[in-house]
């Protein structure tokens, strides 16, 4: 392995700087259009709203935290554009699900188009832990990256499948089943299944992040450039 430079560590801040900036503003994006619809439906007092606005909410912290997870353990130079491309493409069927609260249909539909991006994400991914890998053979950058991709292999399958899968199924029983679904409200009973799978899957991420903490802290130890390699 080649010893890191000090210009190879400037880009590596460089890139960082603009993956974090990237996820915080894309997010933001996202809870923008679900604050301005949620105020609708919470001023009409549409109570079979509620529950899409948060596991909207849910949505939001879950793609926003595994992009800083993502960001503190893989990213370095070079810029990876199709990462950040697909970063763009799902926060924009995350906001248009964000403007469908009202139509249980639609966001079921769009949540299953979403996750299958965020599929193609992982899958994208799990290309640059491999090179990540490869350009690092020290004990901690090793053991994080064994780590990173058990995670990321998980992710591709089965939870971001069940996901796509369980969207697809609830958007398909509402289309078959509209009396049953919106004219008694069962549609309820899915976005409730919905928002206990999000939670479930938020705790575990945060405990996936407390897991990786001790080895992001030495593994970015090892980045640094070597005195050696500075000139």
């Amino acid at each position: 392995m080649n010893a890191p430079t000090r210009s190879r560590h400037e880009l590596d801040g460089l890139v960082v700087n603009i993956e974090l900036t990237l996820s915080s503003i894309i997010q933001g994006v996202a809870l923008y259009f679900l604050t301005d619809n949620a105020r609708v439906v919470l001023a009409a007092r549409q109570f079979t709203a509620w529950p899409y606005v948060f596991c909207g909410l849910l949505v939001i912290l879950l793609f926003w935290a595994r992009s800083i997870i993502h960001t503190l353990t893989v990213i370095r130079w070079p810029l990876e554009f199709g990462h950040n491309f697909f970063y763009i493409a799902c926060v924009l069927v995350e906001a248009l699900a964000f403007t469908r609260l009202t139509s249980p249909g639609d966001w079921f539909a769009l949540l299953a188009v979403f996750a299958g991006l965020v599929w193609g994400l992982f899958l994208y991914d799990l290309r640059m832990i491999r090179n990540r890998s490869e350009d690092h053979a020290e004990t901690a950058s090793r053991d994080l990256y064994a780590m990173v991709t058990g995670d990321q292999r998980l992710n591709l399958w089965p939870i971001i499948p069940i996901i796509l899968v369980y969207n697809l199924g609830c958007a398909w029983a509402i289309h078959v089943r509209p009396d049953l679904f919106i004219a008694r409200h069962g549609h309820l009973a899915l976005i409730a299944c919905e928002m206990l799978g999000l939670i479930v899957y938020l705790g575990y991420v945060i405990h996936s992040f407390r897991r990786l903490t001790p080895l992001v802290a030495r593994t970015r130890e090892e980045w640094l450039p070597h005195p050696s390699s500075e000139s």
